[in-house]
């Protein structure tokens, strides 16, 4: 072969380095072992995954989300991994048979909406929303109404009822029944309902001087504290989907909202209840949390890019709240 190597290779069209490999191959491993049973620092160990996969299972057989299973183990200072891990244990699952199903939810509307209301707070008490849904029965066109406040910083439901039909006086008499017990709010927001926008209700939050508030037409982000309670209601897996009767829709409720305040591990919160928020004990629980997260970090820092911080409840809640604009806009602003 005449010339240099460089145009020998070019003459036969072979790259550099797949000749430079035929002639210099590299040792074959025996076994070679695959990427995901390589054994890396960072690893979850089979007894942790194992322990992990079994309390998720349990979770499900009870009706309740990985987040609710992992933050059980948390209040009970046994951190095993990750809440990301979690969630990636529970993908990996063979028999998802148990594991709750949510539906998807239909799109929304194109329509140019009108002006969004604005409301924040920074305590329980602050602000309120509320709204009506539909409880199924049987029957076509027939539905129990479920009514519901929602205190938005704690998502404590603070009030309830369960009736046959919307009704101004009833909407009235439940808040009524709810200022006594939990005092009044600063403002009540809502959608555009026809119950939600009478002049009785309106008359009576007019007196007692509080705000009150409305969506947009077709625009359900605008009330998203009451979208998703019942959205939390309504896709649980011991929903009973339908209701016979009127006192077994009741029954249900009068069973589901102590369940939900004092029980539900909820996302939107830290992973808290809104009872726990609601009155202040969540910072008992912080730190016990805390104590257990960095525990977990010390026992297996290789699992970590850094030092993990325990979540905790925002201090600022609203609707339609202003997003921090970035520090590029910022030092344009200046």
């Amino acid at each position: 072969m005449t010339g240099s190597q460089r145009q020998a290779v070019q003459i036969v069209g072979l790259s550099r380095s797949t000749w430079h490999y035929r002639h210099h191959p590299r040792a074959r491993v025996a076994e070679p072992i695959g990427q995901a049973d390589r054994a890396y620092p960072s690893r979850i160990g089979p007894a942790d995954r194992a322990a992990v996969e079994s309390r998720i299972t349990a979770g499900w057989e009870k009706g309740v989300s990985v987040d609710h299973s992992f933050a059980a183990a948390w209040d009970d200072a046994v951190m095993l991994a990750s809440r990301r891990s979690w969630w990636r244990i529970a993908a990996g699952i063979e028999d998802q048979s148990a594991r709750p199903v949510v539906p998807t939810r239909r799109g929304s509307s194109n329509r140019t909406p009108r002006e969004a209301p604005v409301l924040e707070a920074t305590g329980p008490g602050q602000v309120w929303s509320w709204d009506i849904t539909d409880l199924r029965t049987p029957w076509r066109g027939v539905a129990f109404k479920a009514y519901s406040v929602m205190d938005i910083y704690s998502r404590k439901v603070v009030g309830h009822r369960v009736e046959e039909r919307e009704v101004d006086e009833l909407a009235v008499e439940m808040f009524s029944d709810t200022f006594a017990v939990h005092g009044i709010p600063e403002a009540v927001h809502a959608d555009s309902g026809p119950a939600m926008r009478s002049t009785l209700l309106k008359d009576l939050l007019g007196d007692l001087g509080v705000t009150q508030t409305h969506n947009r037409p077709r625009v359900s982000n605008d009330n998203p504290f009451s979208e998703s309670e019942f959205r939390t209601m309504k896709y649980r897996p011991n929903y009973p989907g339908t209701f016979t009767d009127i006192e077994s829709a009741r029954d249900y409720m009068a069973w589901y909202v102590p369940w939900y305040n004092e029980h539900h591990k909820h996302s939107g919160i830290a992973l808290f209840s809104p009872n726990q928020v609601h009155d202040g004990t969540w910072r008992t629980l912080w730190r016990q949390r805390d104590q257990a997260q960095q525990a977990y970090y010390a026992a297996h820092p290789e699992r970590f890019h850094r030092r993990p911080t325990t979540p905790m409840p925002a201090p600022l809640v609203g609707i339609n709240l202003a997003k921090p604009k970035p520090d590029t806009e910022r030092l344009h602003a200046a």
